[in-house]
């Protein structure tokens, strides 16, 4: 009988027989059934308790709770543990036991699905997880497809299915697939598919879902498989009545159970500091613990062994009256018990609450950020989502941005606006001497000043909302110039642009919103794609169609960064091509050097002006170079090894003496609010690394138009160089020049400021600290970046990187985005931020300490890779600026606090060993040790921790320096942690003596004692619940009702139920005390005296602080308070700064050539990158263009009317003692740059006017 199974081998390759089950069995391929729980009825409960038992804290709590249940070293009951322990176990199981139900659900959900199988030659219904590999199955328009399928065929001509992807990455564009036209010809004739016999090798069971290789053998002829024949488990048929297919990879083998990873688990900088702090804390336990151990050693020896005939050793113990032994013997044995009884009476220093509350504060937090209406995009319908609940507290902390360009600083809505046809550059406005114009909008007044857009009256195609105001182009067209004819000929064939005809209207799916747009473009001149097949595209030209034979496609990727196709019409075969302008250049024939030499003017110029360039080329082919070329295209698509490079091979041969024919220009606009966003970030102290795919000089000019870049830095390093000696060179040469000039300004200047810094929390910080320098920023090639990112110079870049305000990657790969964040973040040990929105941001969004994805027109990968979601980059700002200051700031409060607290309650133990010989007898009711943390000052730092704000949200993105604290982490560190520990230990010796002293000869009215140990225990439990909840009233810097409510309900519920508790009803051991000791007035006496010695000193400390040493936080508040206190009695308005930038930059957004790869990575990078220019062009002043001249009368100036009003509010101001803003307090604004726009002053002259 066989006990077990062999191991199963490691797949190799997959072979496969169409509907020869037996065949295919003896390979023991997995079937379709998914399981994606962890847990059954039987192993929930083994198995959850062994995984909770997994964590540190757990297993240490069970530990304290084995040991209490041995009466000889416990004197604290073993519920005091078992409660709490159980109650956070309870939790966490019920959670788990939750999302596990959730899990089978959603298992049962799925494999219970029907579909229709084809089985004995008939049509079967089945349930998704009897389908096995080798299974043929039908689908219908809006079914889900149930396994990784090779398509036969469909309902749609030319064999054509559309399909949703979205629950495999997100993007909710449709695709295409396409089946073999040989098996498209078995259509749904059933008894054809039956007979269908095909054998199948492929690949392994893998991840990758843009890849798929694999062979066809059918009728003895051997067909290419890729990724466009084959459907993925989890897509969604659309557009499409039926299709058939046959099962390749089945259950846990398919493709999206494959990519079912567990998430990477990040734990931020508190969570790391706290396990320290926590070992920390132990040590201290174990050391109070020796003490206590010797002490009580000495003290059994010299005092207690005396009166063991009041309190006689345990019969155990040698030298009892039952066991032989010597007092040494006895006291030894006795002091090494009561080790283990104090570590369990000071395990409360670390309760175990505390990182169940930790969790509860985390999740609040995150619920707040997900209702935040003011991060809500209300034309995607789409909030700010809190992905995980571990990270809120980092966002207070980020100290690196690293930001994709296309997309997240941009719309990603692509728009065609210029290009180079023949030498001449169209898309700007002439006059009648041929000099550029600029474009103007439809002013109010003044319509006759509009740029007229150029009109396609003749064209039914065109598209509405298309604008274009060169007319010189339409006109080319009209004069059928060869080469413009040419130009758009390849727009609207070279691509992979997929027509749909919805109500009547010609609407295209692009793979990328730049190809869209480009095909577009051909559509609105007159060049209309209207349809394709497999081997045909038909294109209309002024009216006219013209069918071209689709002869190949040779499809776009990252490496080759171009696509281009082979056509043929009327007997004469082409080749088209489109791609990047340095990849073009390389292939172009000798006789294009001049026309070279042209259009990289125009390129640069575009660039300039901050456009996404791309050249096109053609090449005539020979009829017999085609049929050898064709040949070995076939044996390298066919190969099952290194097909990816064999085909590049076959590429690079054909795509050789190209004939440059022109170049295209498309425009992205930056997103609402980005420069505003950048400018405050960059203000609260963060740095900001922009790293994308587009060319240098694109890359400089959207710089300036978000304002990373600024005309009043000193100078913009640019390394580019070719080999790894000029990079060296450049960066060290550039990093000395930042060296010499930051000494020659210490030397020619004395910075002096009024205040002599900020302060925070009561660390002094000078205002200009170590941040990188103002006055420079750094450009870099991503041909650069390979040699710069080499271990032997990674520390000169992260020099020169940190030594420069702002910094720019351009032409890189996904991998260098990694990498540039991962070497920050190890070299720095900072926390950084990762932010983007396409496939190929995934790897530095995972590899950051928090990923941001922003739903972009990339789809959803790089959300459903995040950790935090938005819709637009300006609410990163909000999300930085208040919910992660706030969430830092709340987390600080309240470790501070509990850590106070605990030791003010647990080191009472302590003081009073030395009162009880040292016996690990406890103060307080064991009961009250099990409430403490749950029920009597839980709920008070809780709320705090949840919705505490110090200012409110207007004012914490007005005043981006309020962010610093945590930047310089002085909101809670080691230092802060022994200052809270210090104070908890003070409290506790206040709140022991002074009770002990008040009630050690108490006599209560009616003549009974009030010295025994319970009366002491319950007074000092009852003042310190008081003054701790009164101290954490102290922390709260935003009060509500509900506020109130959680203070004094907490301290009303104690006494009420101890009350209770300690009546005559219960029966418990402490009857009767709480009505002695509360109706005493001794009691109240030193209830009042300790807490006024306990939180007087506090609000002093607090007071003379706020009044002669203000931090930034309290000054703002003070600002806050007058404002409210105006706003009542007057229409009072604070104006936020004008962030308009002043420049002689363009400010037009830009970026360079993008494509995708199967909605996939953007442009990667290679080592033979032409070098750039060094330096932009000089720089062109702005010119308004949206404001007409007015005649009328002449008006006051703008000083005039804004003196004039001060005059007449001064007596006002005067007499209300309203004396402006806040002193000392830094603004959004600098009075003192030149371009420095007052709003208020703005506002009175518009009034005056």
């Amino acid at each position: 009988m066989q006990f077990w199974k062999s191991e199963k081998p490691v797949e190799i390759e997959r072979d496969i027989k169409s509907s020869d089950p037996e065949y295919n069995a003896q390979f023991e391929y997995a079937n379709n059934y998914i399981c994606t729980s962890k847990y059954t009825v039987l192993t929930f409960l083994p198995k959850n308790g062994f995984e909770q038992f997994q964590r540190i804290a757990n297993f240490y709590f069970l530990c304290l709770l084995i040991l209490q249940v041995i009466p000889q070293i416990s004197s604290l009951p073993w519920y005091t543990t078992l409660l709490p322990l159980a109650f956070v176990l309870g939790i966490s199981a019920i959670k788990d036991l939750v999302d596990d139900v959730q899990r089978h659900r959603n298992d049962a959900l799925v494999n219970n699905r029907q579909s229709w199988v084809l089985r004995d030659g008939k049509l079967v219904e089945e349930r998704w997880h009897k389908v096995v590999v080798g299974d043929i199955i039908k689908m219908e328009n809006n079914q889900f497809v149930a396994a990784d399928l090779m398509l036969l065929s469909t309902s749609e001509p030319h064999s054509l299915c559309y399909i949703e992807t979205a629950e495999l990455d997100g993007e909710t564009n449709l695709k295409v697939r396409q089946a073999i036209p040989e098996t498209a010809e078995l259509g749904d004739d059933i008894s054809q598919l039956s007979r269908f016999d095909a054998a199948i090798k492929c690949e392994a069971p893998n991840n990758n879902l843009s890849k798929f290789e694999g062979t066809m053998t059918w009728h003895n002829q051997k067909y290419s498989l890729d990724n466009e024949k084959i459907l993925l488990r989890g897509c969604i048929l659309r557009n499409t009545q039926w299709c058939y297919g046959l099962v390749i990879f089945a259950g846990k083998d398919t493709k999206l159970m494959m990519n079912s990873g567990k998430t990477v688990f990040k734990r931020t900088h508190i969570d790391r500091l706290m396990n320290l702090i926590i070992i920390g804390i132990f040590i201290l336990l174990l050391l109070m613990c020796l003490t206590m151990t010797i002490s009580c050693g000495i003290w059994e020896t010299l005092v207690g062994s005396k009166f063991t005939v009041y309190l006689p050793w345990e019969s155990f113990v040698p030298g009892s009256a039952d066991k032989a032994g010597n007092m040494e013997e006895g006291a030894t044995t006795i002091s090494l018990l009561v080790f283990f009884s104090y570590i369990i009476i000071f395990n409360t220093v670390v309760p175990i609450s505390l990182y169940v509350s930790v969790e509860m504060i985390r999740l609040a937090n995150s619920f707040l950020i997900n209702w935040d209406n003011k991060m809500y995009y209300e034309k995607t319908n789409m909030p700010a989502k809190a992905r995980t609940t571990t990270l809120n507290e980092e966002l207070g902390q980020i100290e690196y941005i690293f930001t994709d360009k296309t997309g997240t600083l941009t719309q990603n809505i692509m728009t065609f606006n210029k290009c180079s046809i023949n030498g001449k550059a169209y898309g700007d406005v002439v006059d009648e001497y041929g000099n550029p114009m600029d474009i103007t909008e439809i002013l109010v007044f003044d319509f006759d000043r509009a740029t007229a857009k150029v009109e396609f009256p003749d064209n039914p195609y065109a598209e509405e909302n298309f604008e274009f105001f060169d007319q010189r182009l339409l006109d080319a067209v009209q004069n059928n110039e060869p080469l413009v004819h040419d130009f758009f000929k390849i727009l609207a064939l070279c691509h992979t642009v997929m027509p749909e005809v919805k109500d009547g209207v010609l609407e295209y799916q692009a793979q990328s919103p730049d190809e869209g747009a480009l095909v577009s473009a051909a559509r609105n001149f007159g060049f209309v794609f209207k349809s394709r097949t497999p081997t045909t595209i038909t294109i209309e030209i002024n009216g006219k169609e013209e069918v071209y034979d689709l002869l190949c496609i040779l499809d776009f990727n990252n490496v080759r960064k171009r696509m281009s196709v082979v056509v043929r019409k009327n007997g004469k075969l082409q080749l088209l091509c489109k791609g990047a302008d340095n990849v073009i250049f390389e292939r172009l024939d000798k006789k294009c050097d001049d026309a070279k030499e042209i259009i990289t003017h125009h390129l640069n110029e575009f660039a300039n002006d901050g456009l996404r360039t791309l050249c096109l080329a053609s090449k005539d082919i020979p009829e017999d170079y085609w049929k050898t070329w064709s040949a070995k295209h076939h044996e390298a698509s066919t190969s099952m090894e290194n097909r990816d490079e064999k085909l590049s091979e076959v590429y690079e041969e054909i795509e050789q003496d190209l004939m440059l024919i022109g170049s295209t220009a498309i425009e992205d606009k930056l997103q609402d609010g980005v420069p505003e966003a950048i400018a405050n970030l960059a203000r609260a102290g963060i740095k900001i690394w922009v790293l994308t795919g587009d060319k240098q000089e694109t890359a400089i000019n959207i710089g300036y138009s978000c304002r990373l870049l600024t005309d009043e830095m000193e100078e913009i390093f640019i390394v580019d160089g070719e080999t790894e000696q000029d990079v060296k060179k450049q960066m060290t040469d550039f990093l000395k020049a930042i060296k010499d000039h930051k000494e020659e300004r210490n030397h020619e200047e004395t910075v002096h400021m009024q205040n002599g810094g900020v302060t925070f929390n009561g660390s002094a910080t000078e205002l200009n600290m170590e941040t990188p320098g103002p006055d420079f920023a750094l450009v870099i090639n991503g041909h650069s970046l390979y040699h710069a990112l080499r271990p032997d110079q990674e520390d000169t870049l992260v020099e020169l990187g940190c030594s420069c305000k702002a910094i720019i990657c351009c032409r890189v790969t996904p991998l260098q985005k990694a990498m540039v964040v991962d070497l920050i973040k190890k070299s720095q040990n900072s926390i950084t931020l990762s932010i983007g929105d396409g496939a190929n941001d995934v790897s530095m969004i995972k590899t950051a300490h928090i990923g941001v994805g922003i739903s972009g027109q990339e789809g959803m990968q790089a959300v459903l890779a995040s950790d935090y979601a938005i819709a637009q980059f300006r609410y990163l700002e909000r999300l930085l600026l208040v919910h992660g200051r706030w969430s830092y700031f709340r987390m600080c409060k309240f470790l501070k606090y509990f850590f106070y607290k605990n030791f003010a309650f647990t080191l009472c133990h302590l003081w009073f060993a030395f009162f009880c010989g040292f016996s690990a007898q406890t103060l307080y009711d064991p009961y009250f040790v099990s409430f403490y943390n749950v029920f009597y000052t839980s709920i008070p730092i809780l709320i705090l921790a949840c919705f505490d704000q110090d200012v409110d949200d207007y004012y914490s993105i007005r005043y981006p320096k309020l962010y610093t604290p945590g930047l310089l982490d002085s909101g809670f560190n080691k230092k802060v942690f022994v200052f809270s520990a210090t104070e908890g230990i003070i409290t506790s010796l206040v709140l022991f003596f002074i009770p002990y002293f008040a009630f050690q000869n108490g006599v209560h009215y009616d003549g009974t004692d009030l010295s025994d140990h319970q009366s002491l225990g319950c007074a000092v439990a009852s003042t310190l619940v008081v003054a701790v909840n009164l101290r954490c009233a102290l922390d709260m810097s935003y009060w509500t009702a509900f506020h109130h409510v959680a203070i004094w309900g907490s301290i009303i519920y104690y006494f009420c139920f101890i009350v209770a508790m300690y009546a005559s009803s219960f029966n418990y051991t402490y009857e009767g005390v709480a009505y002695q000791v509360f109706s005493s007035a001794q009691f109240w006496f030193t209830l009042l005296l300790t807490c006024t010695i306990l939180l007087l000193p506090i609000i002093a400390y607090r007071f003379y602080y706020i009044d002669v040493h203000p931090t930034l936080t309290e000054r703002i508040r003070l600002k806050q308070r007058l404002t409210k206190s105006k706003s009542r009695s007057k229409d009072f308005h604070i104006r936020r700064a004008s962030t308009l930038r002043r420049s002689t930059r363009s400010l037009r957004s830009g970026y360079a050539f993008a494509h995708q790869e199967g909605f996939g990575e953007l442009i990667t990078s290679g080592l033979n990158m032409r070098q750039r220019v060094e330096k932009s062009e000089q720089k062109n002043p702005v010119e308004l263009t949206k404001v007409s001249k007015i005649d009328s009368a002449p008006l006051p100036s703008y000083n005039d009317l804004y003196i004039e009003n001060n005059n007449s509010n001064s007596a006002s101001n005067a007499a209300t003692g309203d004396s402006g803003p806040t002193e000392g307090v830094e603004e959004n604004h600098n009075p003192s740059h030149p371009h420095y726009h007052d709003p208020d002053r703005h506002v009175v002259f518009c009034e005056k006017l």
